[in-house]
């Protein structure tokens, strides 16, 4: 831990994990231990996966992990990111297992690969985890058991997808590109690259982009170029602002939502408001966060330019500058922007979940219209955890990952918890029905206190899962809902009731 002179507010957050983790983090198998049923397939050994193996094992439940690239590839997509990389929210928002021990605010890729292996190797998951190999078909036997990809990978009662947002990176085809005599490169392809003294065009105004900027600015690039399609919302990297936005529980724009758009304006954007959005709310997309871009900007030492890319010249971009508020395509002036290098910002292609059943795709319920964003509605032991989702304001890879496993372990457990077919589509068309004004889909977009609020009605609704909810929200007092569901499946023995399979749901 940090000094407690020096350093006092280091060390009361490092003190506040330790903490934390004594409490919370579920006590990794004893080596050789042997873990019982449900077992569970992990498919994707990143972030999601190994945070969600974790937290089974530490119940008690088996589990292997499907990973469809090299031992490298152990962290997803942070393993193929720049050596530049690192959080841009702060590290306490990135809290993805409560074991997790971050030294500093804003941790880089390095240190949080670092608590990755870490989590990883505590929990014993390196005999657990098979490497190389891509998951192309998920069935059922006759009994009812999952299979991956063949029998001689084993069968399980329960399916974890966790293949993330971010597959392989999307390079887009651009009119005249075999012209342009500079080096292209893709975002993520920056490492050891020379960037000083040059001038560089980023294409695209994401979180690639923003990653694309500091490299540049470590580099000491002469001149940075933004080329920006579409207008962004950019937050404040400052921890108490991100919490207090994800506290909208609507999950969309409201009749209020002006206020904390007039303010970023007016205390974050200030001289630059006109790269504030003027045609989407800030709750219809997933912000930016980051507080160095626009000072790069009100510096000169970036240039942020919203229009289109009419194609490439040997020298550089064929650019169509538009005013705000003017719609893609539409009019503007034209400037050639010269360039010594190219970097495409323009994110990654989403990994396919087509390895499901097809009946988990079937309309109006195919992802991400899926109870709690996350189960398909026809099959409760299936869970895509962190990967259905398309935009959202709040936490990233924290708490909800280990909520969302535990809720599965729930219906796993206990046959009284696992919702039926009907009432998992009942809620998905509750949650469309309370949504219904939002401009964007129901669950194209939401903040994290609307993420709690579905995990708090999931309990409440179904009275079978209330001696289950320190365990779902906290991963303590299994032991209880343990005992009372074996004595109730003692009853209904008794009464001649036969226990259902584990993807089989018969409640609320």
């Amino acid at each position: 831990m940090e000094n407690i002179i020096l350093h006092p507010f280091a060390f009361i957050y490092q003190l506040i994990q330790w903490i934390i983790g004594k409490l919370l983090a579920p006590k990794p198998p004893r080596p050789g231990v042997k873990l019982g049923r449900p077992r569970i397939a992990i498919i994707g050994a990143g972030l999601t996966g190994v945070s969600a193996a974790s937290h089974c094992v530490g119940h008690g439940l088996d589990v292997k992990i499907f990973e469809a690239g090299p031992r490298s590839h152990l962290g997803g997509i942070w393993s193929r990111v720049n050596n530049t990389s690192g959080l841009q929210i702060h590290s306490i928002m990135y809290r993805f297992h409560p074991s997790v021990q971050w030294k500093g605010g804003y941790p880089n890729r390095e240190q949080i690969i670092s608590q990755i292996t870490q989590l990883w190797k505590r929990y014993g998951l390196e005999e657990k985890t098979k490497f190389n190999t891509r998951v192309e078909r998920v069935y059922k036997d006759d009994k009812g058991r999952w299979i991956i990809n063949n029998p001689s990978e084993g069968r399980f009662d329960g399916i974890i997808a966790a293949v993330g947002t971010c597959g392989d990176p999307k390079m887009p085809s651009l009119p005249g590109l075999s012209k342009y005599k500079g080096q292209v490169y893709h975002s993520s392809e920056l490492t050891g690259k020379n960037a000083k003294g040059k001038s560089m065009i980023i294409i695209g105004s994401g979180a690639s982009a923003v990653e694309a900027l500091e490299f540049a600015s470590n580099e000491e690039a002469a001149k940075t170029y933004i080329l920006a399609r579409s207008d962004k919302w950019i937050i404040p990297r400052n921890p108490v602002i991100d919490v207090l936005l994800s506290f909208n529980i609507f999950g969309g724009e409201t009749m209020f939502s002006w206020i904390p758009e007039m303010l970023l304006k007016k205390f974050f954007y200030r001289d630059l408001q006109d790269l504030a959005p003027a045609d989407k709310g800030l709750f219809t997309g997933t912000p930016m966060v980051n507080d160095a871009a626009l000072e790069k900007v009100r510096r000169g030492e970036a240039e942020w330019l919203r229009g289109d890319i009419k194609g490439f010249t040997e020298e550089g971009v064929r650019f169509v500058v538009r005013a705000k508020g003017v719609p893609e395509g539409g009019p503007g002036k034209e400037r050639i922007i010269k360039g010594d290098m190219v970097v495409m910002a323009t994110g990654f292609d989403r990994p396919s979940l087509g390895f499901l059943p097809d009946d988990n795709f079937e309309e109006p319920y195919g992802p991400p219209n899926w109870y709690l964003q996350t189960f398909p509605p026809k099959h409760p032991s299936v869970c895509c955890n962190n990967c259905t989702y398309i935009n959202a304001i709040g936490t990233v890879g924290n708490w909800h990952i280990g909520i969302y496993t535990r809720i599965l372990i729930c219906f796993m457990l206990d046959d009284l918890t696992r919702p039926s077919p009907f009432w998992m589509e009942r809620w998905i068309d509750m949650t469309i029905l309370l949504k219904r004004f939002s401009p964007t889909g129901a669950f194209d977009f939401f903040t994290y206190l609307e993420l709690v609020w579905w995990f708090t009605f999931c309990i409440a609704i179904n009275p079978f899962r209330w001696k289950w909810a320190p365990f779902v929200f906290f991963g303590i007092g299994a032991a209880l809902p343990k005992l009372i569901v074996d004595a109730e499946d003692g009853v209904r023995n008794g009464l001649g009731y036969k226990t259902g399979d584990y993807d089989e749901g018969q409640s609320l």
